[in-house]
């Protein structure tokens, strides 16, 4: 059966408009992909459910920010927004004191940690990570995940003694989208380096690579995603730009056949290593086409899977298992089944 066919069974995607070539060179790619299990991820950052699957009420894995919600930055494609869902936790203590009660009352899996950047575009976390070390000693399953901005090999080295299991950061290709979207002075050269840093560490390193971070335009994919291939990385992380947290007018939605082109560029270019559909993405039917073309390009996991998701793998022939956990960071097998079985009670 030709996929694109397949799409008219699949009610959530009945009225989608594909791209039929990305469609046929997709398929043309199935003997390389089929065999990977795609894992939907349902962080407890949001609500989440769909006609085919449910989040987890439970705090199991939230985000704190340690500015709360400032930022120096302000860059034109977040303005600040992004941070407004996260939990704030502005001192050590509060940290300590939310993270443990969270944990008592409602079993918490593990965190993100983020925060707003200073005008260099670096987040200062020196002052909470003997909060995360004393938490991972007396919490060994604890995971935890955090957003690291700009950094040198030290300061990577730190999060690394402090017990951090997982490190994000955004890799820019482009000079002009750092000056003129970031309003920051530093070249792509800076993000490569902190990727390095990161990568000396034993940490599991997840770089993010944001499709049309440029207004909307593609500018720089194409080299981010030659930085990312060049290191020993745990995952990938895709997500598309949202209009929706700028300013009226200044960012256009990349079109959905663009997206899922570099989806199916990313899986070809990373080999073996894990490609995933991060959170921030446009919603409504731009959010399925781009979803469904995630499970077609072979992508290793899709956060917040839209409706039509599910039914994609199906119809491709491809296995599917479910997290209430950050994308980036993996529980492991046995707690997400009991973590899934829990909220599903």
């Amino acid at each position: 059966m030709n996929w694109i066919d397949g799409f008219s069974q699949i009610e959530a995607l009945e009225d989608a408009e594909f791209d039929a070539q990305l469609v046929a060179d997709m398929q043309a790619n199935a003997h390389n992909i089929l065999g990977r299990e795609i894992r939907f991820s349902t962080p407890t950052f949001k609500e989440f459910e769909t006609t085919e699957l449910s989040g987890c009420g439970k705090n199991s894995f939230p985000a704190f920010s340690i500015t709360g919600a400032a930022c120096a930055l302000n860059c034109d494609h977040c303005q600040k927004k992004i941070l407004e869902p996260m939990i704030p936790a502005i001192k050590p203590e509060i940290l300590d004191q939310k993270v443990r009660d969270l944990i008592m009352m409602q079993d918490l899996q593990g965190f993100l940690l983020s925060g707003g950047s200073n005008a260099k575009n670096e987040i200062k976390y020196d002052r909470f990570l003997p909060v995360v070390e004393k938490l991972k000693h007396d919490f060994p399953h604890l995971k935890v995940a955090l957003h690291t901005a700009l950094l040198d090999e030290a300061a990577a080295k730190r999060m690394e003694s402090a017990g951090v299991d997982t490190a994000m950061m955004d890799v820019i290709g482009a000079d002009e989208t750092i000056k003129e979207v970031y309003k920051l002075d530093r070249p792509v050269e800076d993000f490569e380096a902190t990727l390095a840093a990161l990568t000396s560490t034993k940490m599991q390193i997840s770089p993010h690579i944001v499709i049309g971070l440029h207004y909307g335009k593609l500018l720089g994919e194409a080299r981010a995603l030659d930085i990312c291939a060049r290191y020993d990385i745990q995952a990938l992380v895709l997500v598309v730009i949202m209009p929706f947290y700028s300013k009226p007018g200044t960012f256009a939605t990349p079109s959905t056949t663009d997206v899922g082109r570099i989806f199916l560029e990313a899986r070809k270019r990373m080999g073996d290593k894990q490609v995933l559909l991060g959170c921030a993405r446009p919603a409504g039917m731009h959010k399925r086409v781009t979803d469904a073309y995630a499970v077609m390009a072979g992508l290793d996991g899709i956060a917040f899977p839209a409706d039509g998701s599910l039914a994609t793998c199906q119809m491709i022939g491809r296995k599917h298992h479910q997290e209430h956990a950050c994308c980036s960071i993996k529980l492991g097998a046995d707690k997400a089944a009991t973590t899934s079985a829990t909220c599903a009670a």
